[in-house]
């Protein structure tokens, strides 16, 4: 038997490395997109910072995986093999529903997933405990769960969304009304000023972080009293507000701030005691040598100040990152393998064997914590998964428009409404002179450049990404010195979100879009909490249910789903990346229009081409499947069309004076664009309708007539398709001229349908779907003729 607890400890230190490359792809969202956005320092150099930040936090992490060991259970109450059994039911969930949310690019909390999995298993292994002992009942569960911890670690993550939205809208307000959008023109001394509080508070965050829990933190770096110990009992009584018999305990409370010796008479201030308890003064003196040293890199060495926040910033929430959430990767197998030592040196059976053991402490070895600091810097460099997530956040507080991910919703609607009625409302009782100034202080800059280096732009200014780093590090400052659980996912998350606001850039054209966003990340984070303690929940039952063969089931299943999301992942992105998507113009003159439209024309009618000949092979082979891809492969470009559509405001912005009069034509092509998608997503949506209904099978008559108009239809456009790639415009006469050739076999196929029906037909809803696609066929050959005709004679002019 214990070759099997040997053997998910292996299991659980391979699914630990897996967790930290799927883990570090999401949360890499954290620490990477303020200087990813600003574009302020490289790629290059902001993975070379982030990387040292990691390591950094890594290797001067604490190790104390308390909320693993004891944070969420009551670890007395549970037996060895009990315990083996949450751990394993833990990972398993752990790293599928990480991986989920990554494929999806979708930031959540490795936090919030590791409590509440944890608080799942426990839950369902207490219950099944209760049920086999006659004396217990569901009353007795608080036993099991360490209820206060847990709802203390719940309030603190959702109490820091509030928070850190809030306080992030607030600075950014307050800042950007200081130094506006023209801040690289203000004086030196501003600047410096800045410089000084960002930099001060991040770096007060970097010792904070640092230096938590670790052997540095306990060092001792002043005595702060000394006297007999009655005279100590009487000093520390008023210090700590206690009376003396609870002294002692708050000694030991206290003990990474204070060490206490009340027999020689002594208290002595350890250095992250000297970091809580003299704050004031510190950052005092941080922010007059941060601010001198910002004043002398940009007067004398010309080295932009806004650059070096955001570079230290970064490396501060990296480190933190890797400090903090370093215990949701490796916390659960290495207390699987404390546990496993424990239960090894004691010699009684793994189901009498009660997990006191982990309510001590028990520091980590260093050798591990490195080799996990590795395996997150690796994956940092390597995973693409982690750049997907990261535009999820990045294009949500992004200046101006964008490619938006996310659809409007009631619910979105409805807050920019209310929003809008209270800035009406605001905007009554606010002063005339105050409306000028903070109008002017939130006037953007116009930057004059070519159509071609538009996206090419910062998703936002220096000033924002340095207060997005330097609120987040406060905000985890703080709760690290109060001791309050936080995720550094939303606090990073949401600052990012409220910075955004606070700075204007939800405009009218986008606002609804990206509150939709983040009302979808928010509830994400809710899915990960009911759906982490559910599935967690489920599987512990399950392996308590097969025991080893249930383990070798669910980890097999849980490899299987990794391959398939990586697989179909790398599909999703081969298939972009082969599609022959359509681009917005970016010429100036109509010639230049004319030439990138024939691009779009070629590649619509090829994606055309093929969506129509897949619809009507699937619907003769009655497959539900093959229709549903054809579905969303016309959904695609119907979106992409619209695309364009939203993209003339700026199409016509950037013509020349001479050229206004492609605007027309492409506003024309544009048009039978849309009636094409149109008319494809008829046909693709009724076919599957059809299908999907179990309606009867198209006859054979039907499927004959709709195949030979599927190959004429194939032959007209392969004819467009070759024309337009090989600009042979010439040709297109002869293409219009087959117009009425196609028209005329569409009518027949339509007399002889209304004859069969007369006679013989019995299927009203086959009647329906034939006469329907023949119908739309018939539009979409009108729009493609148009479409040809428009560009024909423009070619020509």
């Amino acid at each position: 038997m214990d070759n099997i607890y040997i053997l998910m400890i292996a299991a659980l230190a391979i699914l630990a490395i897996a967790d930290l490359v799927v883990g570090v792809s999401n949360d890499a969202v954290n620490f990477l997109n303020s200087a990813i956005g600003s574009k302020a320092i490289s790629f290059r150099t902001i993975m070379i910072v982030a990387s040292v930040g990691i390591a950094a936090g890594a290797i001067f992490s604490s190790g104390l995986m308390e909320v693993a060991r004891k944070g969420i259970f009551v670890p007395g109450e549970f037996y060895f093999d009990e315990i083996m059994i949450i751990f394993m039911a833990v990972m398993i969930t752990d790293i599928l529903l990480l991986d989920f949310f990554n494929t999806l690019g979708m930031p959540t909390s490795t936090t919030v997933s590791i409590v509440f999995e944890l608080l799942g298993a426990a839950v369902c292994i207490a219950l099944i405990k209760i049920g086999a002992d006659a004396d217990l009942t569901i009353a007795d569960l608080g036993n099991y769960i360490n209820t206060k911890k847990a709802m203390e670690i719940i309030s603190g993550i959702l109490l820091s969304v509030v928070v850190a939205f809030s306080v992030g809208a607030i600075v950014q307000f307050i800042t950007r009304m200081l130094l506006s959008f023209d801040f690289e023109k203000k004086a030196k001394w501003v600047g410096a000023l800045f410089g000084g509080v960002a930099l001060t508070a991040i770096l007060y965050f970097i010792f904070m972080k640092g230096i938590k829990g670790t052997n540095y933190a306990k060092i001792v770096v002043d005595t702060i009293y000394s006297g007999s110990p009655e005279q100590l009992l009487d000093w520390a009584n008023s210090y700590f507000n206690a009376s003396y018999e609870t002294v002692k305990e708050l000694a030991k409370e206290k003990k990474d701030l204070f060490k206490i010796n009340i027999e020689a008479g002594t208290i002595d201030l350890t250095l992250r005691g000297l970091l809580e308890t003299y704050v004031l003064p510190i950052v005092a003196v941080g922010f007059v040598i941060c601010s001198v040293l910002s004043y002398i890199l940009t007067a004398v060495f010309k080295i932009n100040v806004y650059k070096l926040i955001i570079a230290v910033g970064t490396f501060a929430l990296a480190l933190a990152f890797a400090g903090n959430d370093l215990v949701n990767f490796i916390g659960v197998p290495i207390a699987a393998w404390q546990s496993y030592e424990a239960w090894v040196a004691s010699g009684i059976p793994a189901s009498e064997f009660s997990m006191n053991v982990l309510s001590s402490k028990v520091d980590t070895p260093t050798v591990l914590l490195f080799v996990a600091g590795m395996v997150m810097v690796l994956t940092l460099w390597f995973s693409k998964k982690a750049r997907y997530v990261a535009e999820t956040e990045i294009n949500l507080s992004r200046e101006g428009e964008s490619k938006e991910r996310f659809d409007s919703n009631f619910l979105s609607r409805g807050v920019v409404r209310g929003t809008i009625l209270i800035g009406q409302g605001l905007n009554v009782i606010t002063p005339v002179p105050m409306k000028k100034f903070l109008d002017k202080q939130f006037t953007k800059k116009v930057v004059k450049l070519p159509k071609s280096k538009t996206f090419e732009m910062p998703a936002f200014d220096m000033v924002r990404a340095a207060v997005n780093l330097m609120v987040a590090g406060v905000l985890i400052s703080i709760a690290t010195s109060m001791k309050l659980p936080l995720s550094t996912t939303y606090v990073t998350f949401m600052v990012a979100m409220g910075t955004s606001l606070a700075d204007r850039a939800w405009g009218t054209e986008s606002a609804v879009y990206r509150v939709a966003g983040v009302l979808n990340v928010i509830g994400g984070w809710f899915f990960t909490a009911i759906s982490a303690f559910l599935a967690a929940a489920t599987i512990a039952f399950l392996i308590n249910l097969g025991g080893p063969v249930m383990i070798a089931v669910l980890l097999l299943i849980a490899v299987l789903l990794l391959i398939r999301n990586t697989v179909n992942y790398r599909n999703k992105v081969k298939a972009e990346k082969a599609e022959d998507s359509l681009t917005k113009s970016e010429s100036s003159s109509i010639q230049g229009v004319i030439e990138e439209s024939s691009d779009n024309i070629k590649s619509f009618i090829k994606r055309a081409s093929k969506i129509y000949s897949n619809t009507m092979s699937s619907l003769a082979k009655y497959d539900l499947s093959d229709l549903k891809k054809s579905k969303k492969g016309v959904a695609k470009l119907d979106a992409e069309v619209e695309g364009l559509r939203d993209n003339i405001f700026y199409f016509i912005k950037n013509l020349d004076d001479s050229s206004v009069g492609a605007s027309n034509f492409y506003i024309s092509i544009l048009g039978y664009l849309q009636d094409m998608s149109q008319s494809l997503e008829y046909i693709a949506k009724a076919s599957h309708k059809h299908v999907n209904n179990n309606h009867k099978k198209l006859r054979f008559n039907q499927i004959k007539d709709l195949k030979e108009i599927e190959q004429e239809l194939n032959d007209l456009f392969g004819q467009i398709k070759e024309a337009f790639s090989n600009r042979e415009f010439e040709r297109i006469d002869v293409i219009i001229n087959e117009k009425q050739v196609l028209f005329e076999k569409v009518n027949d196929k339509i007399n002889r349908q209304i004859e069969r029906t007369r006679s013989e037909e019995s299927s009203p809803k086959n009647t329906t779907l034939y006469f329907g696609l023949l119908l739309e066929t018939k539009d979409l050959i009108t729009a493609t003729m148009n479409l040809l005709t428009t560009y024909r004679d423009h070619y020509k002019n």
